[in-house]
């Protein structure tokens, strides 16, 4: 299949698209609060939130173990609703060799859909594919929703 992958999930939140933007740009400590199962901490190691080049670190609970990632805000854009964040270190660097977590959201109405991608390239061949991580993200967008409701 390859080293080299791209997954993408999708899924509506009626709270708003600019609601769940704000959210993961201006407010990730807040996500603690709003998906307690999945994010226990969050926190800027260097620069500002909301902020291209700010690196951001994340404690998070996936298949029931906790975990950790250090990653650099790669992109904003305001237009697309949207974030590029470049994983550098934790537990997912034990697996891939590059690993990019992007979401946008397309409203329409009062409905938005986001959008996760995951593009990634796997230490070797028989390493998993993220998957769960995949779903891992689209149910943090419920527990958001759920959260606003």
């Amino acid at each position: 299949m390859g080293l080299k992958g791209k997954m993408i999930g999708q899924t509506e939140i009626k709270a708003g698209g600019d609601v769940f933007h704000d959210i993961i740009k201006m407010r990730p400590h807040e996500l603690n609060k709003m998906t307690p199962r999945k994010i226990q901490r969050f926190t800027v190691l260097e620069g500002k939130l909301g902020k291209v080049g700010s690196k951001v670190f994340w404690h998070y609970n996936h298949d029931g173990k906790d975990k950790v990632a250090k990653e650099i805000i790669e992109e904003i854009n305001e237009e697309k609703q949207s974030m590029r964040f470049k994983v550098i270190e934790g537990d997912l660097m034990e697996i891939y060799k590059n690993f990019y977590i992007i979401y946008h959201v397309d409203t329409n109405g009062p409905d938005s859909l986001v959008t996760w991608t995951l593009e990634y390239e796997k230490l070797r061949e028989d390493y998993p594919h993220p998957g769960t991580l995949l779903n891992f993200l689209l149910h943090m967008v419920e527990d958001i929703e759920a959260h606003h409701s």
